[in-house]
């Protein structure tokens, strides 16, 4: 790995690629870690450029890198760090981990949120549940002894005839 200090020496190049080669190239070149590139069209537009949709390809793709690897991380699950780069993938092979990239943050997603409605769906049969025993301890204390067969609604008349059960006490 080559080492980009001030201190370092340095020669100024200037190479004209064709297209089809462009990406090889720089990848390449990139991959070396010896190479600083200039811009020699400051002028332009960022959205003029040649590659803008690869570039935004790839923000999109890191952005979701980002937010799987900040899920995984949140659950507490080891990831291998090699601390090597991987090598530049092909612009065929780019497609496959769009969508592979895309598949995941979805699933993700989907599965992000079932989990927080189960959540909601377990406080809420949780808070029933002990709405039901307080209901269930104050009807016990309020049952005569001395009656034997005595039934009390809780949905009262309307949620008997409605299909609802009476509760026997005693």
């Amino acid at each position: 790995m080559g080492s980009l200090f001030r201190s370092a020496e340095m020669t100024l190049c200037q190479l004209f690629l064709q297209s089809e080669a462009a990406y090889a190239c720089v990848s390449e070149l990139g991959e070396l870690g010896l190479v600083q590139f200039r811009d020699l069209n400051p002028d332009v537009n960022v959205f003029q450029r040649k590659f803008v949709n690869e570039v935004r390809r790839c923000d999109e793709m890191e952005r979701k890198l980002r937010y799987l690897e900040k899920e995984i991380k949140k659950d507490g699950i080891p990831m291998l760090d090699t601390g090597e780069n991987p090598e530049a993938p092909q612009p065929r092979e780019m497609i496959d981990l769009e969508a592979t990239f895309e598949k995941l943050e979805n699933e993700l997603r989907e599965v992000n949120q079932n989990a927080e409605a189960l959540k909601r769906n377990f406080l809420e049969l949780t808070e029933l549940k002990q709405i039901l025993r307080k209901t269930q301890v104050f009807f016990d204390e309020m049952a005569d002894p001395s009656r034997e067969e005595e039934q009390v609604t809780l949905l009262g008349e309307e949620g008997l005839r409605a299909g609802g059960q009476a509760l026997k006490l005693g």
